[in-house]
């Protein structure tokens, strides 16, 4: 089994930026899509970037099966971007397509009152204190490029209220969960790997937490 992380190669994720930025943070990341691989993995991270479906049905049959055997194994996931809304029930970007559900809720497209896609940097809030966001600042400001992304309230929450698994939320036109967590799974709407300083301080407490058998939440 390996400790380094294992980037999930789906034919769609900025690979070279997040293993660029996980070496920054102090790993050793491998590129991979090798079910094997996957499953031995006692790390992964889940990037994306584009539209929800391509990936989704990359990650299917034997691929999927991996993925789900290392995390029944211990392993620690970190989705980002695309790759964290694969995390959620399903999306409803070019007609609904259902998704993991290792958290809870749906994708759904951000109002058409603001400009899509929101691209650039913007103010997280976080809602409870948890080891993925330590040592960040408390308006700290991260960089997001999406048009769709998991409601605020996503999973057990009354509306308008964070559900115990989302982390921290940002504004864009109406407020949406940015980071969650549950268990070994965690996820983060913006791009860690473009966030600068910040973004190496997510990356840094993933494998932090991932370094034992501790929970992300």
């Amino acid at each position: 089994m390996s400790s380094e992380p294992l980037i999930l190669d789906l034919g769609v994720g900025n690979l070279g930026n997040v293993s660029r930025a996980l070496t920054a943070a102090g790993a050793r990341p491998i590129v991979s899509a090798d079910p094997g691989a996957v499953r031995a993995a006692r790390r992964i991270v889940l990037p994306g970037v584009g539209a929800f479906r391509p990936p989704r049905e990359r990650l299917r049959g034997e691929l999927e099966a991996a993925l789900r055997a290392a995390l029944a194994g211990g392993a620690h996931l970190l989705g980002i971007c695309v790759g964290y809304q694969l995390l959620f029930e399903g999306s409803d970007e070019f007609g609904a397509t259902g998704g993991l559900a290792l958290l809870a809720g749906r994708i759904t497209e951000l109002p058409a009152t603001v400009s899509l896609p929101h691209i650039g940097w913007n103010r997280l809030e976080a809602h409870s204190p948890h080891p993925l966001l330590d040592g960040l600042e408390s308006d700290a400001y991260v960089y997001f490029v999406h048009s769709f992304a998991p409601d605020a309230d996503a999973g057990d929450g009354a509306p308008g209220k964070p559900d115990t698994e989302t982390v921290a939320t940002a504004l864009h036109g109406r407020r949406f969960a940015a980071v969650s967590a549950r268990d070994r799974i965690c996820g983060t709407q913006f791009h860690p790997e473009k966030s600068g300083e910040a973004g190496l301080r997510v990356l840094r407490n993933f494998l932090a937490l991932s370094g034992g058998d501790g929970a992300c939440n």
